[in-house]
């Protein structure tokens, strides 16, 4: 291989409005939305830091973006010394320039950054294990331009596929087939690309100054299907590595109850109560550590009941009588007597009145809940934006609240959006 990881520059495009997963992207960028009580992006990223790439950078578009990733992660230093990761990663930053597709911001942080290595490239919504080395070393002895990490996927409409020679050459691409039968195979683009440093040659090329001037360079639509007719070097590299576009509700809490039942224990960042189950409470501080043991004494009294997969975060208060299965709740939120969550997200400073039930939901940042025994509220297959109060005696059914929307006492919404 000619190149080492330390060589490779990792560019994460992010300038979408990430609408399928409002509300929560409403003032938050989707790679800061928080998973397993932390930003979904830090999965990716400690999954690449972790084998040895130490230089990152964020292709934000826009001031939510802009201003999520650089609040979180600043230049990197607090996430290596979190991380434990010497030496430390370097998070860089696109430059002010409205980016008009993924592949445009790929395209303006080679040019303004002078790469001359190798490029992978991540989506900001992408959970994934990959071995970059063996993905790198099949990128040089292909002599590909371009390799995109193919998997295997049954509903493929959403994504683009690929359909391959016997070489691995990728001779067609259709992006998000309307029709099963207009899709070539069930290898899906996972949005993860190696590119030789000679796609700014590519990136230069007449028709993708045409491109460029229409509006249009996007690597799905755009850019994959231009090189593939042009006949450059296109491979697909196939994993069976674990993959999630986190880009719905509905996806995000299908990875969170998977990484919950699948991911180490040193990675979930948590301590178990409980010796042969995967409940986690997490903190280290002597406070913390206090408040984990109040949880732990109530669990083994039964006092309270938490079944499944549970992570749940520093400095949370659970009251008896409440129920946790396969869930995560996030640092400093408080529930309430006889409260229960189930297949759902509640993230950090939420307050879940008594008799509050959540059920396959996600519940934004700051949220209050006013339920009581008497009034409890319901939330089904919902998602609530943040920093949202609900009063007594409501009933959410498949429905969305935008943040810092107030829901008034003993509404009843089903199929509702309230923006």
């Amino acid at each position: 291989m000619n190149w080492n990881l330390y060589d490779v520059k990792v560019i994460v495009p992010i300038g979408g409005e990430a609408t399928r997963l409002r509300p929560l992207t409403v003032e938050t960028s989707k790679a800061t939305v928080r998973l397993l009580n932390r930003p979904l992006i830090e999965f990716p990223v400690a999954e690449l830091a972790m084998q040895g790439l130490k230089e990152f950078i964020f292709g934000v578009k826009g001031y939510i973006n802009y201003r999520s990733l650089f609040d979180t992660f600043k230049e990197g230093v607090g996430f290596s010394a979190r991380h434990r990761i010497k030496p430390r990663v370097h998070f860089k930053y696109q430059p002010r320039v409205d980016s008009i597709g993924n592949a445009d911001s790929v395209r303006i942080n080679m040019e303004y950054y002078k790469i001359q290595e190798p490029v992978l490239v991540i989506q900001g919504d992408n959970i994934f294990r990959l071995d970059v080395r063996k993905a790198l070393e099949y990128h040089d002895k292909k002599e590909a331009m371009m390799t995109i990490i193919l998997k295997k996927w049954e509903d493929v409409r959403e994504f683009g596929v690929a359909d391959l020679d016997k070489e691995m050459r990728i001779k067609r691409f259709v992006e998000k087939p309307k029709r099963p039968e207009d899709a070539p195979s069930n290898l899906i683009n996972t949005g993860i690309y190696i590119l030789s440093p000679e796609i700014r040659k590519v990136f230069k090329s007449d028709k993708m100054l045409e491109m460029l001037k229409q509006g249009k360079m996007d690597f799905g639509n755009d850019v994959i299907p231009y090189m593939i007719d042009r006949g450059y070097p296109v491979y697909g590299y196939v994993t069976e590595d674990l993959w999630f576009d986190v880009g719905t509700p509905d996806r995000y809490l299908d990875a969170m109850i998977t990484l919950l039942r699948e991911l180490p224990d040193k990675e979930i960042e948590g301590m178990r109560i409980d010796k042969d189950r995967r409940i986690f409470v997490q903190g280290t501080s002597p406070d913390s550590v206090r408040r984990r043991n109040i949880i732990r004494n109530k669990y083994r009294k039964g006092k309270i009941s938490i079944e499944g997969n549970v992570l749940i975060g520093r400095h949370c208060q659970v009251n008896e009588g409440s129920h946790v299965e396969n869930s995560t709740i996030d640092n400093f939120t408080i529930l309430g007597k006889g409260v229960k969550v189930i297949n759902s997200s509640v993230m950090d400073r939420v307050f879940l009145g008594d008799g509050t039930i959540v059920e396959n939901s996600i519940i934004g940042r700051h949220v209050e809940v006013r339920s009581s025994l008497g009034k409890p509220v319901k939330i089904i297959n919902s998602v609530i934006g943040d920093d949202v109060v609900i009063m007594a005696g409501v009933e959410l059914i498949r429905s969305r609240v935008y943040p810092h929307k107030i829901v008034n006492e003993g509404s009843k919404m089903n199929d509702t959006v309230l923006t």
